[in-house]
């Protein structure tokens, strides 16, 4: 019985030193790598940026901007789930690695369950936007536009499996149109095509769309939030025209799979505190967004909840890529 007695005395005093190692605080002592899926100077930009201040802040180390555009956001997601789990290397994204992926790609080299969260950072809505000489100063008007010449007119998106790609063709299918589809690396790109009048009219996060809204060389005619925006309140909101239409773009700060708990609640605590300064309201506010910063826990059910309703728009407007 006493050597029984000694046994467990000695597995529970591995037990509890295990357990205050796993609860130990954790700071880098070198710079963190954050990618982005897109090219830098978009929102995924500015967000890391502000994260990358309180990096230095807390901890005097800077976040090293990583820029990965391309594939759908998947060469960017790949390379995060193949990232060693020491908190080193993290993804500033929007939903397509996270949510939208896994719907539309038969084959991913990725699981994006698997990523470890660490906040979701900002919503916003997508703003439906039209170039400044179009002949359509609303949702109707377009509409009767687009029916008026079929394929006659374009619309951009950030590439195939964007939450912009897929709110342009919920348009497309809710309204019985023929609007052409062209893919582009990011909004800058996107944005500078518009004012160009090489493309008609592009589903832009407000993020994104407000200081060219604010500029007046674009205009806003509709947005995907179920209600109004509070900076945007005579520009009706789609599901004023299609009560089940809503597109929203957030925002979240992941690490790759395994990424052990601890790393996750720093990273955590140092992102609340990096948007709660004066600076970051500011920055935040003057864009429109609304901040989330949850909990990793919480991150996921705000995730996989928005995953569920990509899946349903992807499902019944029967969208896939090979």
């Amino acid at each position: 019985m006493r050597s029984w007695a000694v046994f467990w005395a000695l597995a529970a005093g591995i037990y509890v030193c295990e357990t205050a190692a796993s609860a130990q605080s954790w700071a880098p002592t070198r710079p963190i790598r954050v990618m982005i899926p897109v090219p830098a100077g978009s929102a995924p930009d500015l967000l890391t940026r502000i994260v990358g201040q309180g990096f230095q802040a807390k901890w005097g180390q800077p976040a090293i901007l990583d820029p990965h555009p391309g594939a759908s956001q998947n060469i960017a997601g790949d390379l995060l789930y193949r990232a060693e789990p020491d908190g080193y290397t993290l993804l500033t994204a929007p939903p397509p690695p996270f949510a939208v992926n896994q719907h539309l790609f038969k084959k991913l080299t990725y699981d994006p369950q698997q990523f470890a969260l660490v906040s979701v950072l900002v919503e916003a809505p997508n703003v439906l936007m039209v170039r400044g000489d179009l002949p359509a100063k609303n949702v109707a008007e377009l509409v009767a536009l687009a029916k008026s010449k079929p394929g006659g007119l374009n619309y951009g998106s950030t590439g195939p499996g964007s939450t912009l790609h897929l709110s342009g063709e919920a348009l497309k299918a809710h309204a019985g149109v023929d609007i052409t589809h062209v893919p582009f690396k990011g909004t800058i790109e996107i944005i500078s095509d518009m004012m160009g009048e090489r493309i008609d009219m592009a589903f832009i996060n407000l993020v994104d769309a407000w200081p060219h809204i604010q500029a007046g060389k674009l205009r806003a005619i509709a947005v995907g939030g179920a209600a109004r925006a509070p900076g945007l309140p005579d520009v009706p909101t789609l599901a004023e025209t299609w009560p089940d239409f809503v597109s929203v773009t957030w925002f979240a700060l992941a690490a790759p799979p395994k990424t052990p708990a601890n790393i996750l609640d720093e990273l955590n605590g140092v992102v609340r505190e990096a948007f709660a300064t004066p600076e970051a309201k500011k920055i935040i506010g003057d864009l429109h967004a609304t901040p989330v910063l949850d909990s990793p826990a919480a991150a996921r059910a705000y995730i996989d909840a928005d995953s569920a309703r990509w899946r349903d728009v992807i499902v019944r407007n029967k969208i896939s890529i090979e």
